[in-house]
């Protein structure tokens, strides 16, 4: 009989929650919850984002702060990423997400102005650890195309398309009232309009002279005092840049046929120089042929040797194919530097900040679409900076992620010192140029590493500490693999349609180093550490064949043995010592049908150099069945204690000995339920053979005819057979939907098998009905049963506990869920260790139902009776190449030990998660105690048992969007927080959680993004952030010199004040733009770092506010003051008017 928990009502009664939640305990079995004390409470959780890592996605923009050494990139999203020195990167976002065009820093000021395509700009403190926009100007007429701050100024240039000049006070964020009409700087003769202000510069030797370059070829020099123009430089080319020579005397344009024409600032009448840097000089003197465009150029010179001269694009139009190029000239040598992306932008980094003085360039930073390079100008045959940051997280779109929180302290070190010698040479010796900011002083010590697997078939180990991320290893597994040369091999792989390769899930195991490896085309990979590099003669194979289902004379062991599904210890089939089973298994009902026992990749059979590092143990492969594909791997799991490896798909489970090399089960999933269980689904009829015309094969050409299907479990009477084409859509477009369990191929799988299930039940063939009467069904609806045929392994926990009910000692098992929320245990018996364990066979029995759950599994765990996590049983590592003396000091099998059971009392609990609920369950009696719905509406895509604060928690990921944390053992709802909504396909498959709070997901192609939902980690995030802003004298400007500074030669000032303030040029219109104060005043600063440098932010920011304050009150003032006059000028007029008039006359 059962009966309510109080206390677990109460704790119903007042969660926060919309997700339903129940406890019942059994009588007999004693209130756990009174035992164990949950620590864990809502104010332990709270949910912010931390950092983010890897290449901006899709960028627009680039920025570098020459003092500072910060560099900014924006991005066609809107974001914006800002990189120093190894381990210093911020993330900020504009709220609109339009383009960012154009960035532009105050230099050593700690801000930054950012130019988006919504015609808005917005002001950035960088003072502060999390960069927030104190201002922002939207323009309403006009659309701003370009954008100049010159050095040590605070009135910004804006160009727009409109042809017109528009001056902004970066400290007010106001427009003056100077502006510069196009119709004045172009000629009066002019009959076109001259098309977008795409470039503005001031002549470094005069202020007050500022160059504007329009897009239809015009450049014109607008004296900003007198206001008007100097000179007109007129070319019949669009023109995409414009450089300054430092002196002031010439400019370099860049062209759309091409060509670099440099002009003399004071000989407007033709230019000095054309060149075309790649076109095809005639022999007879004619124009040379147009190349492409060239779309940037810069200008810059040295005191000791000639002016660089840097520029993109500009190649031949012959060059068909020809990968993107950034062209160094220096002198008479040119140099082309093929890049592997396309270039967004690049700029040169010089030594002085001031235009004015030798610009001494020592390095270029280029852009590219996906990547970022850094080019020494320095050394001979200019060699790339080696890159600080996780920037190659992208080398290939990511498949599958997991993170690993509070690693074994020795990991580190080892994967790092192999993972340094893949490292590519050649590198500059230089140190990375870009070096700005200082990191955080937070507390958090605990090293972490994430594992994404890729579809370049490869593995990247990256290390991570507070928030920084690092590369640490590289794992390519297509090297066990031959390539296809010939179109015959090519169709083996024709079930995927990325890369055959693709790493599709991954088991690792961090004490062990034991890594396991499933990819798209049905292979799995064991891999093992060393730290010596060896030759494998021969690649270890293991070839298996899964089928769905079996008729009496089909086998379901590679070998043709029959597997026994009941279990001895010696009952599995035999290891073959004499060699690995490399050959093509044979079915022992196959026929001459299209492609049968064939695995879709081949095996190389060349001797295999292993580096140090992860090395081949074994390869496990599927096989084609009788012109089926092998159905792709949907649950995988490794164990280094018991040697073994367990995987499933749609089809069943395999468990493998990757010690002796050998098959040990390979069964169906129906065929794990035991004969009285309830749970049990009916197994599908054999799938009828593919016969070619003229062959004779002998097939069981059994399947269930529609009436046999509809058959009631209890009476044996038929009922009508309702169309299932409806609900089976839907699951086909729910599988198509999930994240990791499932890739894109699995989900075709899945709709191909229902599409066959549909047409095998049209045929229906005769059948015996002894052979097919099932076993009564969960479901209520008898139509659910074709539906429920489909079922496939979706995890696997491995864990020492009681194998069957009121068993009283525990024993290494494996819990093995569903798609259909069916959680089943499987025993196993070891043999002794040593020498022993590499020869005799290890058992495997299967013990039935556990319990069943809505939604299907995603994750399993193990508690003590004190609420402490039981981790599966690991054995140390060991070096697999070193001496024998060496392994067995360093191999020590560490396996769980948890208490036995006294009669009568639970000892355990296991922790089951599936897609829709929660269930806590007491072994040995198999007793549910605790039950939770997480949701009713959607469905969990990720689950996992984490440890948190000392204590247990189940944290999941939903495709609505909710981060949900449950406590354990009671179940009870910790955390709910709508974050981010399932808006693409990535996030489903890369979202994973970590131990101590952390969490992580792709949120781009190129990005990762990582997350805590820990309330210390939210409270120390300040510290552990790092600062951007660091206070570093600005460099003394350039000696003018006696001569100079005697007879005027030197740079010209301009008192901008004088001339763009609104006593000089007046007010704006109004209607022009639009001034929006930004979050990032006072309230944005109470986050910002302590210090100085957070005490000179936030009076620097009070004094803005305090002098806007100032200002609206002058506003004021003059309109009273005005107000009065007016009065004053009125009342004096009606004195006049009635001064020398009667009373009688009024």
């Amino acid at each position: 009989m059962k009966k309510f928990n109080i206390r677990k009502v109460l704790d119903g009664l007042t969660a926060a929650s919309s997700s339903s939640s129940s406890a019942t305990s059994h009588s007999g079995t004693p209130r756990e919850n009174d035992v164990i004390q949950e620590t864990l409470q809502s104010e332990h959780f709270q949910l912010c984002k931390t950092v983010r890592h890897g290449f901006p996605y899709q960028p627009s923009s680039m920025a570098f702060d020459p003092v500072q050494k910060i560099l900014a990139i924006g991005t066609q999203t809107g974001a914006l990423r800002l990189f120093g020195r190894a381990g210093v990167e911020c993330y900020c976002q504009h709220e609109s997400g339009s383009a960012v065009i154009q960035l532009q820093f105050l230099v050593n000021e700690g801000a930054l102005v950012s130019a988006l395509a919504d015609d808005s700009i917005h002001l950035w403190n960088l003072r502060q650890k999390i960069p927030a926009i104190l201002h922002s100007l939207k323009f309403n007429r006009e659309r701003i195309t370009y954008c100049h701050l010159p050095f040590q100024s605070k009135w910004l240039y804006i160009g727009t398309e409109r042809g017109n000049i528009h001056i902004v006070n970066v400290e007010s964020f106001t427009l003056s009232g100077y502006v510069i009409m196009w119709n004045k700087a172009i000629e009066l003769s002019t009959k076109t309009h001259p098309g977008p202000v795409v470039h503005i510069s001031d002549n470094p030797m005069d202020e007050g002279k500022l160059l504007i370059g329009f897009e239809c070829g015009v450049v014109v020099l607008w004296d900003l005092k007198c206001k008007k123009a100097d000179y007109r430089y007129t070319y019949d080319e669009a023109i995409h840049s414009v450089a300054w020579h430092h002196e002031g005397k010439q400019f370099v344009c860049s062209h759309s046929d091409g060509t670099l024409t440099t002009w003399n600032v004071r000989a407007p009448a033709k230019p000095a120089q054309i060149i075309t840097p790649h076109g095809k000089q005639p022999k007879d003197g004619k124009k040379p042929e147009p190349c492409k465009p060239i779309l940037k150029v810069e200008y810059k010179t040295t005191r000791a040797g000639d002016p660089f001269m840097v520029l993109s694009g500009g190649l031949s139009y012959d060059t068909v194919g020809r990968r993107a190029c950034l062209t160094v000239m220096h002198g008479k040598s040119t140099a082309v530097l093929e890049m592997d992306y396309p270039i967004v932008d690049f700029l040169t980094l010089c030594e002085t900040p001031y235009p004015n003085d030798f610009q001494e360039p020592y390095a270029v930073v280029v852009l590219l679409e996906k990547d970022l390079v850094v080019i020494d100008l320095g050394q001979i045959g200019y060699p790339i900076f080696e890159n600080p940051y996780p920037l190659t997280i992208h080398e290939s779109p990511v498949t599958c992620c997991e993170y690993f929180a509070d690693c074994p302290a020795e990991l580190i070190p080892a994967l790092y010192s192999v993972g340094s010698r893949q490292k590519r040479q050649g590198y500059s010796k230089k140190e990375w140029p870009i070096s700005g900011g200082n990191w955080g002083q937070g507390t958090q010590s605990y090293p972490e590493i994430i594992i994404t697997g890729i579809s370049l078939h490869l593995s990247n180990f990256f290390f991570t500490l507070k928030v920084m991320l690092q590369v640490l290893y590289k794992l390519k597994t297509a090297k066990v693999f031959e390539r296809a040369r010939s179109k015959e091999e090519k169709p083996s792989t024709e079930i995927v349609e990325e890369d055959p390769f693709a790493i599709q899930t991954l088991s690792w195991c961090p004490e062990s180093r034991m890594l396991c490896v499933a990819g798209v085309s049905a292979h799995i990979i064991v891999y093992r550490f060393s730290k010596q590099e060896i030759t494998t003669e021969t690649v270890q194979l293991l070839e298996v064949r899964m089928q769905c289902e079996f008729s009496d004379g089909d086998s379901p062991d590679p070998g043709g043995e029959q597997t026994p599904t009941l279990p001895t210890p010696g009952a599995s089939s035999s290891p073959q010592e004499s060699e690995p089973p490399t050959q093509p298994s044979t079915g022992s009902n196959s026929c001459d049908g299209p492609r049968d026992n064939i695995p879709c990749l081949k095996v190389r059979s060349s001797p295999l150099k292993q580096s140090p590092g992860y090395q081949v143990e074994l390869v496990i492969q599927l096989v084609w069945v009788s012109g089926e594909p092998p159905q792709p791997i949907t649950g995988l799991a490794i164990n280094s204690s018991y040697g073994l490896v367990v995987f499933g798909n749609s089809n069943g489970l395999a468990v493998v000995d990757y010690l002796q090399k050998t098959l040990l089960l390979n069964m169906g999933t129906s065929e794990l339920y035991s004969p009285s269980d309830p749970y049990q689904r009916q197994p599908r009829s054999p799938r009828k053979q593919r016969q070619p015309s003229g062959a004779a094969c002998d097939t069981n050409d059994g399947s269930n005819t529609s009436e046999d299907r509809c058959k009631s479990p209890t009476s044996g009477s038929t009922s009508p057979c309702n169309s299932d084409d409806e609900r089976k859509q839907k699951f086909i477009q729910k599988v198509k939907f999930k994240s990791r369990r499932f890739s894109k191929t699995v989900a075709n799988d899945f709709a191909k098998m229902s599409r066959k299930i549909s047409s095998s039940s049209e045929q229906k063939p005769d059948l015996d009905a002894k052979d097919n009467s099932f076993i009564r069904s969960r479901s209520s609806s008898v139509t659910s049963i074709d539906r429920e045929s489909r079922e496939a392994i979706s995890s696997f926990h491995f864990c020492e506990s009681f194998p069957r009910k009121m068993d009283s000692l525990v024993s290494p098992c494996v819990l093995v869920g569903t798609t259909q929320g069916t959680v089943m245990m499987v025993a196993l018996s070891l043999p002794p260790g040593g020498d022993q364990r590499l020869q005799q066979p290890v058992g495997i029995s299967s013990c039935g139902t556990l319990v069943s759950l809505k939604g299907g599994i995603l994750t399993m765990a193990l508690l003590d009776a004190t609420g402490t996590l039981l981790p599966p049983a690991y054995e140390s590592w060991y070096d697999p190449n070193a001496s024998d003396e060496d392994k067995e000091k360093n191999r020590r099998r560490r396996p769980a030990s948890p208490p036995s059971s006294q009669e009568g009392q639970d000892s355990q609990f296991a922790v089951l998660c599936s897609e829709k609920q929660a269930k806590v369950v007491a072994m040995p009696s198999q007793t549910r105690i605790y039950k939770h719905n997480i949701t009713e509406s959607s469905f969990v895509l990720r689950a996992d048992v984490v440890q948190m604060a000392g204590a247990n928690c189940i944290a999941c990921f939903c495709a609505n969007g909710h981060i949900m944390t449950l406590s354990l053992p009671s179940l009870r709802p910790l955390l709910d927080v709508n974050y981010l909504p399932l808006t693409d396909m990535r996030i489903a498959r890369t979202f994973c959680f970590s131990n101590l709070g952390q969490a992580l997901y792709l949120t781009s192609p190129t990005e990762i993004q990582r997350i805590t939902y820990s309330q210390e980690t939210c409270d120390n995030l300040q510290e552990m952030l790092s600062e951007l802003f660091t206070p570093v004298e600005t460099p003394e400007a350039p000696n003018r010199g006696f001569f100079k500074g005697l007879f005027g030669g030197g740079a010209q000032s301009l008192d901008r004040e004088d001339l763009f303030g609104e006593t000089a040029s007046g007010k704006a219109s109004r209607s022009l733009a639009q001034h929006i104060p930004g979050p990032g005043g006072m309230e944005g600063m109470k986050g910002a770092a302590s210090g100085v440098v957070g005490d000179l932010a936030r009076a620097r920011i009070a004094l803005d506010e305090r002098g806007q304050k100032l200002g609206e009150l002058d506003e004021r003032t003059a309109a009273m003051m005005a107000s009065a006059d007016s009065f004053s000028k009125h009342a004096h007029d009606m004195m006049l008017k009635y001064k020398d008039k009667k009373w009688y006359q009024l």
